[in-house]
């Protein structure tokens, strides 16, 4: 089957009102026929000022985290209703780097995107392995023990409605990328290991790549056929970068 190519740009802690309105404003100018989905995730603090950035564009909005409790004595947190106030209709859960500083384990990591999917909006759900791991030949033992955990907490049938994220933890960041096979030998897995428990689920199942994605990378990457688009995170803030990612999957 064919699925919808996703082109996500996570910016993680970047940004000002000046440069994220002349950002969208390039990429927006670019864009109006491309077939992919396009969604943005800026920081807690300008989701207001891009939601009405992109309202009625087609670009989509998302949350790069949110708390699992609905509110409460939670000082610092962001709930999903608030979130919701916003129009925001994707949240990233399990990044790396909220696994790696912020200590969000399997089960927190489940937590959060069983209350996403409550709430009604779409987790984006991402997984991956260390440099460590990787040497060690533990890359698809550490990816199916992340989904396993989110599949014991909401079951297969709400994968209907989760994207997964495949982000080598050793290639965020850094310049390095998995090369277009390495990557799709991940995906693939990954497709596989949900299949075992519901082949119709995991074949409509979309699986992002995401670790320095670039305009002259993600061709290749797209081309792979469990490969649906991409969550790029530096590139994301350059519009001819972005622009072009956008472009290679349309």
């Amino acid at each position: 089957m064919t699925r919808k190519k996703i082109v996500a740009g996570n910016w993680k802690m970047n940004g000002s009102l000046e440069t994220n309105e002349r950002l969208l404003d390039g990429v927006l100018a670019e864009i109006e026929s491309e077939n992919a989905l396009v969604i943005v995730a800026p920081p807690f603090t300008y989701l207001s000022q891009v939601s009405g950035l992109v309202k009625g564009t087609g670009v989509s909005l998302a949350a790069q985290n949110a708390s699992q409790y609905l509110s409460g004595a939670y000082t610092g947190e962001t709930s999903l209703t608030m979130l919701k106030d916003l129009s925001v209709e994707y949240v990233l859960v399990g990044h790396s780097e909220r696994r790696t500083y912020y200590g969000e384990t399997d089960h927190v990591v489940a937590e959060k995107t069983k209350a996403i999917l409550e709430s009604g909006l779409t987790p984006i759900l991402c997984i991956g392995e260390s440099l460590e791991e990787r040497q060690a030949e533990q890359t698809l033992v550490v990816c199916a023990n992340q989904i396993n955990a989110v599949l014991n907490e909401i079951g297969v049938s709400s994968f209907a409605k989760v994207v997964v994220a495949y982000e080598p933890v050793w290639a965020i960041g850094t310049g390095l990328s998995a090369t277009a096979q390495q990557a799709q030998d991940v995906h693939e897995f990954v497709r596989k290991h949900i299949a075992t428990q519901n082949a119709e689920i995991a074949e409509k199942v979309q699986i992002l790549y995401g670790g320095s994605v670039k305009a002259n990378n993600s061709e290749e990457l797209f081309s792979m056929p469990d490969i649906d688009g991409a969550l790029v995170g530096g590139a994301s803030l350059i519009v001819e970068e972005f622009v072009g990612i956008i472009k290679s999957a349309g």
